[in-house]
């Protein structure tokens, strides 16, 4: 018998995760078919959209190599029949305090920073680099976590080193730039380029490093098809950019800047973002969704 998801502490609630409290050593971590934009939480979900981000991230725990916050499969007995295959058991982590971001392509809030000063998050890039042109090698542009609602502001490394110590900075890093290596040669394997990505990271109890939340995911990474791309023009991606597009054009009649929620998502848009989010899976892991969705639940 499962339990009931009532009979767990709610602990916190994110943009699209709710954290719920299994005992003094594990945690559930529920994913919602939220969506947000724009520092928004918008009123319509995407389904599915929740299962398919626990698959990404199921996929890549198993296949990357570094210790993660995994405590039990898929189908844990610990995870309620309510929220099964969109929640997983992990374990109770110090959280470090910053968005561990890994860019190998240039576009986005690093092309601004470079287009005003040749550099991202002051490390120095060469000249006469354009939109999603390919960085020598992966740089770590670390950012702070901020709250719902606020941005996220991207720091120099400088910043890491001050708040945690040059060994602790270094390894956070070392660990993200060799997590995104990983990850963006088996994509590219399956014809898929990870042009960024960000991650978090964890310390247990014995002080060692550990992945932590999601991972890989098309609302953590940006993912472009590889047989498509172009330097200097902005890439089709398998991420909510379809929601971001649609929000910012004149069918949506809402303004950026507006003190005013975003507005309700047509249909024709919920149904591109969950194909796209399920290209997304179903391209980089080689797995049918609706075959993953029958084998979990």
């Amino acid at each position: 018998m499962r339990p009931e998801l009532s009979q767990y502490k709610h602990i916190s609630a994110g943009k699209v995760r709710e954290i719920y409290e299994i005992d003094d050593h594990n945690l559930l971590m529920v994913v919602s078919d939220r969506i947000s934009a724009y520092d928004h939480i918008l009123e319509t979900e995407i389904p599915d959209k929740g299962r398919i981000l626990t698959a990404m991230s199921m996929y890549f725990f198993e296949h990357i190599n570094f210790p993660n916050h995994l405590a039990g499969p898929i189908d844990d007995p610990r995870i309620p029949q309510e929220v099964l295959g969109r929640a997983i058991v992990v374990k109770k982590l110090k959280m470090l305090p910053f968005e561990c971001v890994v860019r190998g392509y240039l576009t986005g809030s690093g092309l601004k920073e470079y287009q005003e000063s040749g550099t991202v998050c002051s490390i120095e890039l060469p000249e006469g680099l354009v939109e999603s042109s390919k960085l020598p090698t992966p740089i770590f542009t670390p950012a702070t976590k901020a709250e719902i609602g606020d941005h996220d502001e991207n720091v120099a490394f400088s910043r890491v080193v001050t708040k945690l110590g040059q060994q602790r900075a270094e390894e956070l890093r070392d660990a993200s730039i060799q997590i995104y290596t990983q990850a963006a040669e088996m994509a590219l394997e399956r014809g898929i380029i990870l042009a960024d990505t960000k991650f978090e990271f964890g310390l247990d109890e014995d002080g060692q490093l550990v992945l932590a939340d999601e991972v890989l995911t098309p609302d953590s990474s940006r993912y472009w098809p590889a047989d498509g791309y172009k330097e200097g023009q902005v890439q089709p991606s398998f991420d909510k950019q379809y929601v971001r597009n649609w929000l910012t054009s004149p069918k949506s009649g809402w303004e950026l800047d507006s003190p005013m929620a975003p507005p309700a998502l047509p249909g024709s848009v919920v149904e591109v973002t969950r194909e796209r989010y399920v290209e997304a899976f179903e391209r980089i892991t080689g797995e049918k969704f609706h075959e993953w969705i029958g084998d979990c639940v």
